[in-house]
């Protein structure tokens, strides 16, 4: 602390707040752990490809059971038994938004922000299904107060606020190889999110387990903040998870090639493990079967379903998740000079958990297959793949797919692409074949216009 003497008072009370909000104990025990001892990873002898619930029911056996497990699934939404879990500690800085993730504009015509989308989403279900549904939002210490005031002041988007509720995930300093806690500046420490693992943390450090058990909560559909047009509950997935008596399952996606940026579903040692794409060595990622599909086809999309009960085991000891060591170039202050540095290399350790390693504990889990194109749009940067840009595509053509299924035109590009922009609101459609019912409600749609169904 070479500078603590030089800094005025409120800056005094800052600092000393955020060194009593941390966990020093864990901090020693991961400087030890995770930053002074790299980590090696082996790839596991026994690893084998896992199985699917595929998108489309193989046998008229798979769809008595996809029908039962939808109707489950609604009757939990009934009982009201489901709340939905966003993750959203995130900045927009990415997208050169400044403010919440959460608060980016996300939808091709109205711009509406992603935290709307899945308000109206949990609005229409709650009036589908006759009951109210929890919504837990994970914010960060960096934006919690601006989402708290960005929903307040848009009247929590019609949800009532008690079933709202708000939370930070914990922070952790950032280390240097040699094992320091680095200053952001001489009145800050260079924290950081404790990874989406911490997610499960915080659920428990809140009060949010202990209020779903009162309000009578037995699953949790988690999502993260970057997807507008994610179901965040689906009735179908939840449904197979509870008839299949899982405590945690996941949604994925076919790989559209080997070494896409998607996390790996494995068996290893017959435990389901998701397998970083980074991680999993080419002549693997590569593989095919004899039809041509690959044989690791998984891919992870932070997607889950998981009983609240089984949440509560993994905190009953201290938190069972593993901490990851990640390199990274963190923003800091000389520790004797006080000069800023910009590092070119990473110069630290950020120690991070990851949700997906609850699987591995789990004694029963599923993984159920969804479509790219119905449920897959992410905003992760301006342009490119997973891009502002590309998410309102995909936004379009899902519900130009929607529209046509109904019997609707659509205009088309020569590259037969929507020649449109399309948004449809929870509060019109939440299935595909809720558009049947509504198609007296559709206006012709012409080559360049901006549809918005409501």
């Amino acid at each position: 602390m070479n500078f603590y003497h030089r800094l005025s008072s409120p800056e005094k009370s800052e600092l000393d707040r955020q060194i009593a909000s941390l966990d020093w104990p864990l901090v020693h025990q991961l400087v030890q752990s995770v930053v002074l001892k790299p980590q090696t990873w082996k790839i596991p002898a026994d690893l084998s490809p896992p199985t699917v619930y595929p998108y489309v029911p193989n046998d008229a056996s798979q769809q008595e059971k996809y029908r039962k497990a939808f109707a489950r699934g609604e009757d939990l939404l009934r009982q009201g038994k489901i709340a939905a879990f966003v993750v959203a500690g995130g900045q927009g800085t990415r997208l050169g938004w400044d403010g919440p993730k959460g608060t980016f504009p996300a939808t091709p015509v109205r711009q509406k922000p992603l935290f709307q989308c899945f308000a109206e989403f949990l609005v229409a279900l709650a009036k589908r299904y006759g009951r109210a549904i929890p919504f837990y939002i994970m914010t960060s210490p960096i934006n919690h107060a601006a989402t708290v005031s960005f929903w307040e002041c848009h009247q929590y988007f019609h949800l009532n606020p008690q079933q709202v509720m708000f939370f930070p995930q914990d922070m952790l300093p950032a280390i240097s190889f040699d094992g320091k806690a680095l200053l952001e500046t001489p009145a800050s420490l260079a924290l950081s999110p404790n990874g989406h693992g911490g997610s499960l943390l915080a659920l428990h450090k809140s009060g949010a387990l202990a209020d779903m058990q009162r309000r009578g909560i037995e699953q949790i559909s988690y999502f993260q903040v970057d997807n507008p047009i994610v179901r965040c509950i689906d009735p179908l997935f939840i449904g197979l998870h509870d008839l299949d008596e899982a405590q945690m399952s996941s949604k994925m996606l076919p790989k559209a090639f080997g070494k896409e940026k998607l996390g790996n579903f494995c068996l290893v040692n017959g435990k389901l493990t998701v397998i970083e794409y980074s991680d999993l060595p080419d002549s693997l990622a590569e593989q095919r079967l004899p039809n041509g599909e690959l044989r690791f086809r998984a891919g992870s999309i932070a997607l889950h379903a998981m009983r609240r009960d089984f949440v509560e085991s993994l905190n009953d000891h201290g938190f069972a998740l593993p901490y990851h060591r990640a390199e990274k170039k963190v923003p800091c202050i000389d520790p004797i000079s006080g000069q800023p540095i910009k590092p070119d290399k990473p110069n630290a350790v950020k120690m991070e958990t990851f949700v997906f390693d609850a699987l591995p504990l789990t004694t029963r889990s599923i993984i159920y297959e969804t479509s790219r194109t119905d449920e897959f749009a992410p905003i992760k940067a301006p342009t490119g793949v997973d891009s502002v840009v590309s998410s309102r595509e995909i936004t379009t053509i899902r519900n130009a797919e929607w529209l046509l299924a109904a019997g609707v035109q659509i205009p088309r590009r020569p590259d037969g692409t929507p020649d449109c922009s399309i948004e449809i609101a929870p509060s019109f459609a939440l299935y595909p074949q809720d558009v049947l019912a509504r198609k007296s409600d559709i206006p012709p749609i012409s080559a360049g216009d901006k549809v918005y169904l409501q």
